[in-house]
């Protein structure tokens, strides 16, 4: 019968110089970590690259780390200042590839087309918004926490998830009135 270490203890053992602890702490929250930066930056290889900085900039400041059972939390804030760093970088990358995919075949993959509108209308919102939406309506974090992530005022994260949503209604064409 195997116990599953807490974050606490985890971060714990790898402020002690434990390699596999930390490979813990990545491998229990790198999905999650990618999947907002994913949403954020509406780009994979991107998000990709902008979670592996996320975990290096973890180890490095491992120390810093003042509530270790709150791990989680501290790397979403550390992948959100990853992202907002990395922008403009990031833009042009974008740029780039959508480029390459116009010149690409169409795949006829299900889903595909709700998946690009998704991503279209999400490249249309202001960072911020689109940080919001990725934690709140996409991560189920709530308001409080995103807050906490994105180091801002509880109000303007309800406001730019508000905000955003309606954004994004009315970019996708939906009717928002059976809600």
């Amino acid at each position: 019968m195997s116990t599953q270490m807490t974050d606490a203890a985890l971060v714990g053992a790898a402020r002690s110089g434990s390699d596999t602890a930390f490979a813990k702490i990545v491998d229990r929250h790198q999905q999650a970590v990618r999947s907002f930066l994913r949403r954020v930056c509406g780009h994979e290889a991107d998000a990709d690259d902008l979670a592996q900085e996320t975990f290096l900039a973890a180890w490095t400041a491992l120390r810093t780390l003042d509530e270790p059972d709150r791990i989680r939390s501290w790397l979403f804030g550390i992948a959100w200042r990853q992202a907002k760093g990395m922008a403009r970088s990031m833009s042009r990358t974008r740029r780039r590839e959508t480029d390459w995919q116009a010149e690409r075949p169409e795949h006829d993959q299900p889903g595909t087309e709700l998946n690009i509108a998704m991503q279209q209308a999400l490249a249309q919102l202001p960072a911020d918004q689109r940080a919001a939406i990725a934690l709140c309506l996409a991560g189920d974090w709530s308001h409080g926490d995103a807050a906490k992530i994105l180091e801002m005022p509880l109000g303007t994260v309800k406001s730019h998830v508000l905000r955003g949503r309606a954004r994004l209604v009315e970019i996708l064409g939906v009717r928002d009135d059976e809600h």
